[in-house]
């Protein structure tokens, strides 16, 4: 794992090697400008007085996950055929997990609550056609998708010197995903093509209960994943169900409430299809995505699904998302894979809400308007030396602050709870994500970013907190 590095004007340098890194620490010619991902500043270097290799940044756009690999290009000739030969080796892998789920539900959340208030009150004057959508307008929670990958995109551009990019500009055929011999007007009939929803699960589930098998009674409409989970209303997520099945199921999971009955659980699962909603995110994202490329003014290369999954079976690569996004484009050959990989969680930076609300959606108490406690604020990679007492020891990790002093901190071995303020050491301010490292194949002697890491930490008065670029 490369570490970036930035001149002593914050300018974007080659990466460098960990060990580098460590004894450029150690020397006094660097110093820790960030802890996650890694990145030093050089106190003797300018980038004009460097030479940089061409550097491009590739991305595999997700609907829960965007896989992003900064990887460095070399072409050569074959000397036989003359051919030109692209080797990609990768400087760094990274994975964006996305939150447009939670969103999803905090919003639909808000919704049922302004409905229930307004519920009380006389009749109010309709004002949704006063509400006017901009031209490319995306859903909040599709928008945080393109806004939180094209973030880390420009994050990336300042921290090392990437001269293009490469995006999978795929797109999803979600009528063909249900039915691959589907073709000519078969497009432009629906699945409900001559038929009512209730009349057509009866037709599908054999009009009798899909869980119990019974015939004869008054039948329900039940959805397979639960609505309340995440479940839609599409007619594969439906079935039929009778009405003491239906109530005994309730909003549990269809493997938990069949978790005895395998043969019925295997032959549901089989019946129903696939839920697409991740699917056409990638659809409405895309091209919105693909335009926040270009407005970076860097020249971008796009390519299709098939030719990452060419380039990866060729390559005898295995499916993740980052190593899927180091095979988009061009690629003859691929090299230093085998590295961890930095997981970057979009956790957000609070909650707008100041008050907490009852089940009718109406406040019960107000909430602190400071967002910080003595100098910390809840998110802060911190470091922790208690020197006496049952919590005696060291601690790093993210800090959940409170207005007493007494913090916690979620370290990657578990939550310590009632840590002092007077304790803790800021190493990192709170930027809206976590980051966490997932472990992959390494290369005999690469030891992660544990090495460097752990020597930053370990310099004598080293406090990368001051620093105001976090990010």
């Amino acid at each position: 794992m490369a570490v970036l590095v930035l001149d002593r004007r914050k300018k974007p340098l080659m990466p460098c090697a960990e060990r580098r890194a460590r004894l450029l620490l150690a020397r006094g010619r660097a110093r820790v400008y960030r802890m996650v991902p890694f990145t030093i500043r050089l106190v003797d270097r300018l980038q004009e007085n460097s030479t940089l290799q061409p550097v491009r940044l590739k991305l595999d756009p997700g609907s829960k996950t965007t896989g992003l690999a900064l990887v460095r290009e070399q072409e050569t000739v074959d000397a036989e055929t003359g051919v030109l030969i692209r080797t990609v080796i990768v400087v760094m892998l990274l994975e964006i997990e996305h939150r447009g789920q939670i969103i999803h539900e905090v919003l639909t959340q808000r919704r049922a609550f302004r409905r229930r208030r307004r519920g009380n009150l006389r009749h109010r004057e309709p004002r949704f056609d006063n509400r006017t959508r901009p031209e490319g307008w995306l859903a909040p929670s599709l928008r945080h998708r393109v806004d939180t990958t094209a973030s880390w995109i420009n994050r990336i551009c300042r921290w090392a010197p990437v001269m293009a990019l490469s995006q999978e500009l795929v797109r999803f055929d979600t009528q063909q995903m249900q039915d691959p011999e589907i073709s000519g007007v078969a497009y432009q009939q629906g699945t409900l093509a001559e038929y009512e929803v209730r009349e057509y699960l009866l037709e599908k589930w054999g009009r009798k209960c899909a869980y119990c098998g019974q015939d004869g009674v008054s039948l329900e409409i039940d959805h397979i994943h639960p609505k309340s989970r995440g479940g839609s209303d599409r007619v594969s997520n439906l079935a039929i169900a009778c009405h003491d099945c239906n109530q005994a199921k309730g909003n549990s999971p269809l493997e938990q409430f069949l978790a005895k009955q395998p043969e019925v659980l295997r032959r549901i699962q089989a019946q129903a299809k696939t839920p697409l909603k991740d699917a056409a995110a990638v659809n409405s994202t895309r091209w919105t995505l693909y335009q926040r490329l270009k407005a970076t003014g860097l020249e971008v290369e796009v390519a299709s699904g098939g030719r990452t999954n060419w380039n990866r079976h060729r390559l005898h690569i295995p499916k993740t998302h980052s190593l899927d996004a180091a095979c988009v484009g061009h690629v003859d050959a691929i090299r230093r894979w085998q590295q961890p990989v930095l997981t970057i969680k979009a956790t957000g930076r609070g909650s707008y809400q100041r008050t907490r609300l009852t089940r009718h959606g109406f406040p019960r108490g107000y909430l602190t308007r400071n967002k910080s406690a003595f100098g910390f604020q809840t998110g802060d990679l911190v470091r922790a030396f208690v020197t006496s007492g049952k919590k005696a020891g060291r601690y790093l990790g993210r800090v959940a602050i409170r207005a007493t002093g007494s913090f916690n901190i979620q370290t990657a071995t578990g939550l310590v709870q009632g840590i002092t303020h007077r304790f803790c050491t800021l190493i990192q301010r709170a930027d809206g994500y976590g980051y966490s490292w997932t472990k992959r194949a390494l290369n005999k002697g690469d030891a992660g970013m544990g090495a460097a890491y752990a020597a930053a930490l370990s310099l004598p008065g080293m406090n990368p907190g001051v620093s105001r670029a976090t990010g």
